[in-house]
């Protein structure tokens, strides 16, 4: 008796394209030929022995050229109007007067608003906006060395403190 059994064939392989070593076999050495194929081919007429063909000369060609053309009508310009100036000379007298604070308060403490004013007069050296310098602010390298008084008349010198230049007080 027959085996019941029978495997079915095998299915057939797929159809690949040429393995790409086979590609690289057969196309890169026709690359190559057609290459210096062309080179043999642009090298013809460097001996001055080749015939030359009508295409080679050099023919007139055609030329267009457009011309535009513009008239201009000449408009009178407006006149110049006068201008009037006034001067007006203006004479000014300012008076100033000046308050003198007395060193000694009334002891009320109400005095305390003038002393700073008097506290900020002292500072001989202020910074680039004006103000005084205190005790541990850096000090610009043109005040290297200097001495001045803080905001409240305390003196402070600029001096170096580890690498850094500081006012300290003196």
């Amino acid at each position: 008796m027959a085996n019941p059994y029978i495997p079915p064939p095998p299915p057939a392989p797929p159809v690949r394209p040429a393995p790409k070593w086979a590609r690289k076999r057969f196309v890169l050495p026709a690359i190559g030929f057609a290459f210096f194929l062309g080179i043999g081919a642009g090298a013809d007429g460097q001996n001055g022995n080749s015939v030359k063909s009508a295409a080679s000369e050099p023919r007139p060609t055609a030329t267009v050229t457009a011309t535009a053309t513009e008239t201009a009508t000449a408009t009178p310009a407006p006149r110049p109007t006068p201008t009037v100036t006034k001067t007006v000379q203006v004479k000014v007298k300012v008076t100033v007067t000046a308050q003198a604070t007395s060193g000694s308060s009334s002891g009320s403490g109400s005095d305390s608003g003038s002393d700073s004013q008097s506290a900020s007069d002292t500072c001989s050296i202020v910074s680039n906006s004006g103000n005084c310098y205190s005790a541990g602010q850096f000090c610009r390298n043109s005040d290297h060395g200097a001495s001045t008084t803080d905001a409240s008349g305390t003196s402070i010198t600029c001096a170096p403190s580890g690498s850094r230049w500081r006012w300290t007080y003196s």
